[in-house]
């Protein structure tokens, strides 16, 4: 009996060692739930590119925007869960989606297998050049004398951008008026022609549009400064005491996929973000590299679910 139970135990171990050497042996499909430009896309292609190399196989990305991320969502989480099509998702469709839809085309508790968290995103809170306003207080004031005659764009209802702006309005008690994109790269293309006058961006994806002029950076949304925008001060250090809202990006696989895929593609992204030019890149570009492993990632993603229902419900979020 103890033989015949040892024998199980080592051909079930066998396997997956098997299954993970001989994991991919063809191409791999990175869902993002957005349009290409975001902060999601770009992260996205970073990973996609370093996995492409360490594994031999290609790593492509397929862009599936709309809804809030709820398109692409929904396809990584009816697809076969054997580790070739995966998922970047974000803190918007991972914990704010499910508090903010009362419906959605998939179970989020049910739906997926969390891989691992990527990379955290402070957002920038961003005007076009043309705005008068040089700081945050001075677009308070703006606002505050122009009550529904400004507008700000996201990357779609209900994602991180959107409700950073909407906790921002209420607590500066201002009236502008969303504008909601398929992604951050179309929200970021009108705030440069100055269709709308603010956004709140990934530092991630607002960087570049910082650093070449074409955007003014007022402030950050972290808690604390952040090293690619060293020169920009946090909301929290004057013009709204207290206020702290990110966004992060992390890998996740449908739900049935074999723990042993999982774990494997976990501790090569591990392995990946660690590495002095991932996260030198993810640095400059204003995210904070942070990798962990799948129970790791499971615990935030409930942590900041429960986070967020709290904040839409005392607060009266609702999507437009």
């Amino acid at each position: 009996m103890h033989k015949r139970l040892l024998a199980t135990a080592l051909l079930a171990f066998a396997g997956s060692v098997f299954a993970q050497a001989g994991f991919p042996t063809r191409p791999v499909t990175l869902v993002v739930p957005f349009p290409p430009g975001g902060g999601t896309d770009t992260g996205a292609r970073l990973v996609a590119q370093k996995l492409s190399a360490k594994w031999g196989q290609q790593v492509v990305v397929e862009n599936k925007g709309g809804a809030a991320g709820q398109i692409g969502a929904d396809l990584v989480a009816k697809a076969k869960p054997d580790g070739y099509t995966i998922l970047m998702g974000n803190i918007g469709t991972q914990a704010i989606n499910p508090a903010l839809y009362k419906k959605l085309p998939y179970d989020p508790d049910k739906a997926f297998a969390a891989i691992s968290l990527v990379a955290e995103l402070p957002l920038a809170m961003m005007v076009n050049p043309g705005v008068p306003a040089k700081t945050a207080q001075e677009f308070i004031a703006l606002a505050r004398s122009q009550p529904g005659r400004m507008s700000y764009s996201s990357s779609g209802a209900g994602g991180a951008p959107h409700l950073a702006a909407e906790m921002f309005k209420l607590a500066t008690n201002t009236f502008i008026v969303h504008v909601p994109y398929r992604g951050g790269g179309p929200a970021v293309q009108d705030l440069l022609a100055g269709h709308v006058q603010l956004s709140f961006m990934t530092v991630l994806e607002a960087s570049g549009h910082i650093k070449a002029g074409k955007l003014r950076a007022l402030a950050v949304s972290s808690d604390k400064r952040v090293s690619a925008l060293p020169d920009v001060p946090a909301l929290a250090e004057g013009a709204v005491p207290g206020f702290n809202s990110i966004s992060w990006i992390g890998l996740l696989a449908p739900a049935a996929t074999p723990r042993d895929i999982v774990e494997k593609i976990s501790a090569d992204v591990r392995e990946i973000i660690a590495s002095d030019e991932v996260k030198g890149r993810l640095t400059e570009l204003g995210g904070v590299p942070r990798a962990n492993t799948p129970a790791q990632f499971t615990e935030m993603i409930g942590a900041d679910r429960k986070r967020y229902t709290q904040i839409i419900r005392e607060r009266g979020i609702s999507v437009d």
